[in-house]
């Protein structure tokens, strides 16, 4: 068997090795092995061949994968809508209990409930938004 074809197959077990774990380090090992199958493919000698291969295997997992890490594991990006009201805090309107009542959060009026259905909180108190559920914020108050 031609030794181009044995570094295109192990490309290829390499790159479905990828695809099932995600490291990115066997995609860059599967590349390597890529570039060199089309350099056998031309003839180069079989020890350049392993020499090729472990210089770009070396090179593309040490500089190439962080790089490629950094894109992938992105922080996640802003909260909006909804989601950005977790956390923040609000003004009890009228009287929260476990069944409703009314909040203020950033100027708008919510329908509320308090997150621990015993509680009562009166009005006038800060709470927390713990959770967005449809319409309705669930609270929990700040004392």
């Amino acid at each position: 068997m031609d030794p181009w074809l044995i570094w295109l197959i192990t490309a290829a077990v390499l790159a479905v090795a990828e695809i099932l774990t995600l490291t990115l380090a066997l995609g860059m090992l599967g590349a390597s092995a890529l570039v060199t199958a089309g350099f056998a493919a031309v003839g180069l000698p079989l020890p350049f061949q392993f020499l090729l291969f472990t210089l770009v295997a070396t090179v593309s997992v040490l500089f190439v994968r962080p790089i490629a890490l950094r894109h992938v594991l992105q922080p996640r990006g802003e909260r909006f809508g909804v989601d950005a009201l977790v956390g923040r805090a609000a003004y009890v309107v009228s009287e929260v209990t476990g069944l409703g009542g009314r909040v203020r959060i950033d100027g708008e009026e919510w329908t509320a409930r308090a997150y621990d259905e015993t509680l009562v909180i009166p009005a006038g108190k800060t709470v927390d938004v713990i959770e967005i559920s449809g319409a309705t914020a669930l609270v929990y108050p700040r004392d």
